[in-house]
């Protein structure tokens, strides 16, 4: 396993059975880290099948290097963005032709990846239930404690997020995990919508859950159409989720809230809503779609196609 987007690596990792034995190849976030070490690391690494996660250097240095049976795993921006740029994009799209095998971790990412790839497979994120399990909910029923979980990302559409919950300021209060590339113009919004929010510490992810254990409602993205590893943690821990799932896929039809992509949608989902009856609904598709186990079977399947 080379690099991680999200511990999603690392946790199917520690759900492998004992018989398979294991190498997590991570790098630092250094130029170094991501050049020179990554170059050494990658070249000593010795394995009968490689999987790489995100398509970037990583995934093309493994494949330079003759890395293979290689398989490459796209999860997000790396097939939203990045595969349009100037200079990256042709090392995304190298990857995508040169893997013997590519995962996507959403349904919105399989569009792209099969305009390039033959061998195209959408394989469901997981939750490390080491850490995120379900705790008592009480939601608060005079103001409700609302955490904005994905951060400030106008890309994610945070934006919305603040704009709907300043319609409602009188009966919430806001959290916001203090990372992304928007921090500062996201604060400035909410000044600008007299909309106060407690800007929490960035924390190492297993303490993630306190963050969320705390809140009586979780908000995620409301942009790309797809559930991002947040939301998927909020569920795990016992917190309902607000986030746009996108019903053009067929992946989402048995989520409960569809289609939330929109200030006015935003609003009527957090005033309309039974939380506590919503929380279940999403448990029960996360149980179905995304149990840990099932998924690391499927990834051993695909790791057999090459191996036997």
């Amino acid at each position: 396993m080379i690099n991680d987007c999200a511990y999603i690596g690392e946790t199917l990792l520690k759900s492998f059975p004992d018989w398979l034995k294991r190498i997590h190849v991570k790098r630092a976030r250094s130029f170094g880290g991501k050049t020179f070490g990554l170059i050494w690391k990658t070249l000593r690494t010795k394995g009968d099948l490689y999987h790489v996660h995100y398509l970037l250097q990583d995934c093309y240095l493994a494949s330079l290097l003759g890395k293979h049976p290689l398989v490459g795993h796209g999860h997000g921006s790396d097939l939203r963005e990045t595969i349009q740029h100037p200079v990256w994009g042709h090392i995304v799209r190298y990857n995508l032709r040169n893997c013997d095998k590519i995962l996507v971790s959403t349904p919105d990412l399989l569009g792209t990846a099969k305009k390039f790839a033959q061998h195209v497979e959408y394989l469901p994120n997981v939750v490390d239930h080491e850490f995120f399990f379900p705790r008592e909910f009480n939601p608060q029923k005079k103001r409700l404690k609302l955490l904005i979980g994905s951060g400030a990302d106008w890309r994610k559409g945070t934006d919305l997020a603040l704009h709907a919950l300043a319609m409602l300021k009188d009966v919430i209060e806001v959290s916001l995990i203090g990372f992304g590339p928007d921090l500062e113009k996201v604060l400035r919004l909410a000044r600008s919508l007299d909309l106060e929010v407690k800007v929490l510490p960035k924390v190492l992810h297993q303490n993630m859950n306190n963050y969320y254990w705390n809140a009586d409602l979780v908000l995620d993205q409301f942009k790309c159409g797809s559930l991002g590893v947040t939301a998927l943690e909020a569920i795990s821990c016992g917190r309902p989720v607000i986030t746009y799932a996108s019903s053009k896929y067929n992946e989402y039809r048995n989520f409960p809230l569809r289609d939330i992509n929109s200030v006015e949608k935003i609003i009527r989902a957090i005033e309309d809503t039974d939380l506590a009856e919503l929380w279940k609904r999403e448990y029960s598709y996360l149980k179905e779609n995304h149990e840990l186990n099932a998924i690391a079977t499927r990834t051993l399947r695909i790791y057999e196609e090459f191996l036997g």
